[in-house]
């Protein structure tokens, strides 16, 4: 069951709101439901307004973007970069920018949009891609690649992952490929208010290869530092050297 936090959050607050200016209005400001409106509303507000416009956390569930996210980690995202967009509705009302190549964004799943997805934007509007044999190219310029070794899993979920350094307009960050596998070869251009989305764990990723593109008007915003560890499941728990890490 999918819940939507931002939904709940909203009618929490306005229904705290309500209740304070009730309670004005009659002349019982005294009464014990007033009293925990006019408590929890100015906190409740300023968690809707930073959760809506500013920053927002989510945790990470898959491994589909190892090794720059692991899963368990909770990260921060900025929701001022691509745009402030109201609660709930989702429209934006003001333009603060958009999504460059290589940036590690956070949207609605397009086949689903109350799922909350996490991949790296490799293609923006315009652009011919094309990935072929695990090499990304873009606009005819192939993203460099270089080798760095065996990757160690930390959930021991695949022992033949390689890890690889990757350049895309000059950021460099890891991406992992599994020895043998071949997924997702395609060749597309993207078109306009769209962008096209890999997973850094190149074979384990469901990304625009398999279900399309990203809608402008999907995007939620861009995630940029891991703020807390925990997964009782790689039985590591929480993994203080990740806490601060900023994600490239």
């Amino acid at each position: 069951m999918n819940i939507d936090f931002s939904l709940l959050l909203v009618l929490f607050t306005l229904a705290c709101g309500v209740i304070w200016l009730i309670g004005a209005l009659v002349s019982r400001p005294d009464s014990w439901p007033v009293e925990y409106a006019r408590s929890f509303f100015p906190l409740l507000l300023l968690v809707l307004v930073l959760r809506s416009f500013v920053f927002e956390p989510f945790r990470i569930p898959s491994g589909s973007m190892k090794p720059t996210l692991l899963i368990g980690d909770f990260i921060l995202v900025n929701k001022f970069a691509y745009g402030v967009r109201l609660p709930v509705v989702h429209k934006k009302i003001l333009a603060t920018g958009a999504p460059d190549r290589g940036d590690v964004a956070v949207f609605r799943f397009p086949r689903e949009p109350r799922l909350d997805y996490i991949k790296r934007i490799v293609g923006v509007p315009g652009d011919l891609i094309r990935y072929e044999n695990k090499q990304l190219t873009i606009n005819g310029e192939p993203a460099v690649q270089q080798v760095m070794g065996p990757y160690d899993d930390p959930d021991n979920d695949n022992s033949n992952l390689i890890q690889i350094e990757e350049d895309i307009d000059g950021l460099l960050h890891q991406i992992l490929n599994s020895s043998g596998a071949r997924r997702g070869d395609l060749e597309v251009e993207v078109p306009e208010g769209m962008y096209f989305a890999l997973g850094d764990n190149r074979d384990n990723s469901n990304d625009s290869r398999f279900w399309g593109f990203v809608p402008e008007d999907h995007l939620v915003g861009k995630a940029f530092m891991v703020w807390m560890h925990f997964n009782w499941g790689s039985g590591d728990g929480v993994q203080w050297s990740r806490i601060g890490k900023g994600i490239n």
